[in-house]
């Protein structure tokens, strides 16, 4: 099976904790990307990103400084938000990162799809980025078919820990004999279920370090992931594993 999960939004550069160990796989594409962003303005990257100024010149000064074949990270360690905080991949053991580098793949809205061993460089790129002034109208679009054509390459299961932004690349393109299977983390508020972004996002990476240290390969052994209170719950089909958090 393949696992998918997002991209962080704050991102770093570590190239003490391990090696790279591999490059993307749409290298060639992300170039495309990166290009395009280089021959933009302050203005005008001001108005594709939507951020205030101080980001916009932060990232300004990477797409001038950078290279994406120098000075790289693993994008598993590149990535510094709180999903990659509970991953905790700097803690497996080997078998664990092997697991990890041959299973789990990050979406990306510059590199199309990683593993965690890939070469990154940090960068500002969300899927739903308003690609104004490129050839075309939307990331969505530019990667197209290619990232599940990827993912499904070796796996017809795909366990999806990603946000609904990130999903959106695979779910379009599943073919017969292919799965998507959603991990859902609901809690009780206000006496309803529902899912708690910061929370779920803490979940999902303790789920993938789960998944990295106990090597699981089936589905059932998915149900024994009991980290921050959450249980399997009956209410699971098909395409949708849920756990609910108990009080």
């Amino acid at each position: 099976m393949k696992i998918i999960i997002a991209p962080a939004k704050k991102m770093q550069i570590d190239r003490d904790s391990f090696a790279v160990e591999s490059m993307p796989i749409f290298l060639d594409k992300a170039r495309v990307l990166w290009d395009f962003l280089k021959s933009r303005d302050f203005d005008q990257l001001k108005e594709i990103w939507q951020a205030n100024d101080k980001i916009v010149r932060e990232n300004m000064t990477r797409l001038n400084y950078e290279e994406l074949d120098q000075q790289l990270t693993p994008a598993m360690m590149a990535y510094n938000g709180i999903q990659y905080q509970y991953l905790a991949g700097d803690v497996l053991e080997r078998a664990g990162l092997e697991y990890l580098q041959k299973n789990l793949r990050i979406l990306s809205g510059l590199y199309g799809v990683l593993r965690p061993f890939d070469g990154v460089v940090p960068y500002r790129l969300e899927m739903r980025t308003g690609m104004v002034g490129f050839a075309d109208y939307s990331l969505y679009h530019y990667w197209g078919e290619s990232i599940a054509q990827e993912i499904f390459k070796e796996d017809n299961l795909v366990i999806n820990l990603a946000s609904k932004e990130y999903s959106r690349l695979l779910e379009p393109y599943v073919k017969d004999g292919q799965r998507i299977i959603t991990v859902t983390f609901l809690e009780r508020k206000n006496d309803k279920w529902r899912q708690i972004a910061t929370h779920a996002k803490m979940a999902r990476g303790a789920m993938v370090h789960f998944m990295a240290a106990n090597q699981v390969t089936k589905l059932d052994d998915l149900k024994d992931f009991h980290d921050f209170g959450y249980q399997y719950d009956a209410s699971s089909t098909m395409d949708k594993i849920v756990f609910k958090k108990m009080e």
